[in-house]
């Protein structure tokens, strides 16, 4: 386990901005493959063509029951692998509020995921979060790049934005298979943020692939979980 840490301090009252926020679809979907990135990305640019050209909208992947606290997830013996999904599996849009119309015409459309049929029901508006721990469950990582250089461009990446990075840990890699080739993620928690931080922390996003579900954070309820991550993980320092 990768982590950058520092210590401190002063919070202040924020207003959330309502600018951009969550929509939580009802979904009729038995089972969906387990890598479906790619697949749910095109299948809802087809849907929605004005989606791929927004900066700030994002695609949530869809998880089933096992995917705990998002720091797990399936295991990963082929691309043939699928998860079942229970009545309470959502599918999730981060969209600016001037789109949460145009993007809940998906309601009662059934889009083709690599061949699985997902009906979509009424969607729920989730405003983003005050939380000061916030997680991604994928963030791509560059290629050739070790875990110290991902965090490392990570937390840059966050400076850049003027988030002011305190605590900062890598979790669990994946593997996703893209038409560019096999991309690999790191889930990535983020704590210790103020408010306004993780408004735009959330907003922003870290690194490519926001249609595919990479790099969207959302809200944890702590660091502690953390701790029993994996074996494999190891702590080191970051600047």
């Amino acid at each position: 386990m990768t982590m950058f840490w520092q210590e401190d301090d002063d919070k202040y009252e924020f207003q959330l901005p309502d600018t951009i926020v969550d929509l939580s679809f009802k979904i009729d979907c038995k089972q969906i493959a387990l890598d479906h990135a790619y697949d749910l990305s095109r299948a809802l640019a087809e849907a929605l063509p004005w989606l791929m050209d927004e900066d700030d909208a994002g695609v949530h992947l869809i998880h089933g029951a096992s995917s705990g606290n998002g720091w797990e997830r399936p295991a990963e013996t082929g691309e043939d692998d699928f998860i079942y999904l229970s009545r309470r599996a959502r599918m999730q849009l981060r969209v600016p509020r001037e789109r949460i119309e145009d993007a809940q015409q998906l309601t009662g459309q059934v889009l083709d995921v690599g061949g699985y049929q997902v009906a979509i029901g009424e969607a729920q508006i989730k405003p983003l979060t005050t939380l000061g721990t916030l997680f991604a469950r994928y963030i791509q990582v560059e290629q050739g790049e070790t875990e110290d250089q991902f965090l490392e461009r990570i937390v840059k990446e966050m400076r850049s934005h003027d988030i002011a990075v305190k605590k900062v840990l890598c979790g669990i890699d994946h593997a996703f298979n893209l038409p560019e080739g096999r991309v690999k993620t790191i889930s990535v928690m983020v704590a210790d943020l103020d408010p306004k931080d993780a408004f735009t922390l959330q907003q922003k996003g870290i690194g490519a692939g926001r249609k595919m579900g990479f790099g969207l954070f959302i809200p944890h309820k702590g660091i502690k979980p953390v701790g029993d991550m994996s074996e494999k993980s190891h702590f080191s320092g970051a600047g």
